[in-house]
């Protein structure tokens, strides 16, 4: 897509030089990128947020965990 933008032109030259790339296309496409992955990666954390883990890394570090058995399966282990 064709775009006409006012871009800073130190940023950019930064961005081309940081980057490695030889064109501001380039530079933009890859700062977009970025950001996307970014952005991305910080909402699957917050989506992450509250779920919780439960154990005892002590024990876990000590060896004393016991084989886990999922509580749906419980009964055909014991």
């Amino acid at each position: 897509m064709r775009t006409n933008i006012d871009l800073d032109d130190d940023l950019v030259a930064r961005a081309m030089e940081l980057g490695g790339m030889s064109t501001k296309k380039a530079a933009v496409d890859q700062a977009l990128r970025d950001f996307v992955g970014h952005r991305s990666r910080k909402k699957a954390l917050e989506e992450l947020k509250g779920m919780g883990w439960y154990g005892d890394l002590d024990a876990m570090r000590e060896g004393r965990v016991p084989e886990m058995i999922e509580p749906d399966h419980q009964d055909a282990a014991e």
